[in-house]
């Protein structure tokens, strides 16, 4: 299909965008890559009579790695992710779940901030960071703030960001331990039926931190807190990685689409769940 008909805009700093959006309103949106907005666009699902590309708008497109901290800007593609090398080596589960996004034509153009700041709950960007206890900056009329990914999302599309602000980067402490980031779709380019993020620590051989996040089981990413708690203090034996399964399913509230029925996405949750919990642990 063809989207409705807009006005087109590609301001040059972060002033320019704001001063459109405090003139528009609701019916102004900002675009970084374009492969979350255009193809709601395209469908009919996203009325937007003003669109403000965000590609020449300097300072949004860094990598900075410090020595307890990673930024991404914005306009950061899931290809540079995938090529920074310094990224990799600070954090590789950013790398990982970078390679399974779509393809590498929507990688090259998706950024890391179209995909936290769109609401979808099929974006893999989204659940990672609430795993990984990222914030994200955002700037308005009012000025600048910061908000933890666990409290951004509020349903799907909707999120603690208003419609006059801009999401500029993307924060996360560096990640310690080991790591993994499973998903299983139905076909490249698809969204995951589920997916995992883990992150966990341990020492002696007992689990001493555990961090997990799903994604596409409910109308936001889920962070449940209850199954990265039911790890610690254990030797992630297969009792601890079943309390945990117990956990995350008591937190996700997936529904039916082409993608399966409940029951079926429950069960795929939880295959999921198990092989990335085993896989960081090795890691670990």
């Amino acid at each position: 299909m063809i989207p409705a008909a807009f006005e087109y805009y590609r301001p040059k700093d972060i002033e320019g965008v704001l001063a459109i959006l405090e003139q528009h309103g609701d019916d102004a949106r900002v675009m970084a890559g374009g492969h979350s907005l255009i193809p709601m666009m395209k469908l009919r699902m996203a009325d937007v009579p003003h669109l403000i590309d965000l590609q020449d708008v300097g300072g949004l497109s860094g990598i900075e790695v410090t020595g307890d901290s990673i930024r991404l800007g914005a306009l950061v593609t899931q290809a540079q992710i995938i090529d920074s090398a310094e990224l990799t080596r600070a954090a590789p589960i950013l790398r990982e779940a970078a390679l399974q996004i779509a393809d590498p034509q929507v990688r090259y153009m998706g950024t890391i901030g179209g995909n936290v700041a769109n609401g979808d709950p099929g974006n893999d960007m989204p659940g990672l960071m609430q795993c990984l206890d990222a914030s994200f900056s955002l700037i308005g009329p009012d000025g600048a703030r910061e908000v933890a990914a666990r409290d951004f999302y509020e349903a799907a599309y909707m999120t603690d960001r208003e419609d006059d602000e801009v999401l500029t980067a993307v924060t996360l402490p560096l990640p310690q331990g080991g790591y993994a980031y499973e998903k299983q779709k139905r076909k490249i380019g698809d969204y995951a039926t589920a997916a995992a993020a883990v992150q966990i620590t341990g020492q002696g051989g007992t689990c001493t931190s555990a961090s997990i996040a799903m994604t596409n089981l409910s109308d936001t990413p889920i962070f449940s807190e209850d199954a990265g708690e039911a790890l610690v203090g254990t030797t992630v034996d297969d009792a601890a990685i079943k309390a945990a399964m117990a956990a995350m399913l008591g937190d996700i509230d997936p529904t039916e689409d082409n993608r399966g029925p409940v029951a079926f996405k429950k069960h795929v949750a939880g295959v999921i769940l198990r092989r990335a919990i085993t896989r960081a642990w090795s890691r670990a």
